[in-house]
């Protein structure tokens, strides 16, 4: 399977944004990645409502919207409404996950949940029809640039069965520290998709690094 590719906005230059998204829309990527931070769930801050429905206008494929956020609830529907097409809530963050899971597919979104480091993933084995894609978190949340925790590696591998197991079509995807190094291991553990920031948006030919990321039998460039 070709993995899905998305580039994360966080690691674009916000100074030439509309540049940067002309680029994800001419390049092989398949989804815009967008973090939403709100400095009490991770100690950071990063877009609202304003900047996703400016994406929004510009963007031609998926706007895959990662809430990294207390109480996501209260926000899901009006993300949707900005142009969410996939809204991925933290387990950690969420009381009643089923009942968030199940607002965002009402809302017309892919439901999505992401799970910390310390988080096991047997913790989805009864949510398992609830929810359309994973993301296992790879690094520690909240900020761009950090290297990848080899522990992720085994943790993907575990999902993948779980997952396996229980008959469920959900997407496997790896957040954190990911780039043309590492992104062939991770797809052998089991992943979809590869959210990747920095090893996209500060390579010298950022497109031509997504091609990399996207094709993993080239070969990969540390």
């Amino acid at each position: 399977m070709t993995p899905i590719i998305a580039p994360s906005i966080l690691a674009a230059d916000f100074a030439n944004l509309q540049r940067d998204i002309e680029m994800i829309n001419g390049s092989e990527a398949d989804w815009f990645h967008v973090d939403v931070m709100d400095g009490v769930f991770v100690p950071n801050i990063s877009f609202g409502f304003p900047v996703v429905e400016a994406i929004r206008r510009h963007a031609q494929k998926p706007l895959d919207v990662h809430l990294m956020i207390v109480q996501p609830e209260r926000y899901v529907d009006e993300f949707a409404r900005k142009g969410a097409t996939h809204i991925t809530v933290h387990y950690e963050a969420c009381t009643h996950l089923h009942r968030v899971l199940t607002q965002i597919r009402e809302a017309g979104c892919q439901a999505g949940v992401a799970l910390n480091m310390q988080t096991p993933v047997n913790v989805l084995a009864d949510l398992v029809d609830a929810f359309d894609q994973v993301l296992i978190m790879t690094i520690n949340p909240g900020f761009g640039g950090q290297q990848l925790l080899p522990l992720s590696i085994p943790k993907v591998s575990k999902l993948r069965q779980l997952l396996r197991g229980a008959g469920s079509s959900a997407l496997i995807g790896v957040d954190g520290g990911m780039g043309l190094a590492n992104t062939p291991t991770l797809l052998d553990a089991g992943a979809d998709y590869v959210v990747a920031g920095t090893s996209v948006f500060g390579a010298d030919d950022p497109q031509d690094a997504i091609r990399q990321l996207k094709n993993r039998h080239q070969p990969m460039v540390a």
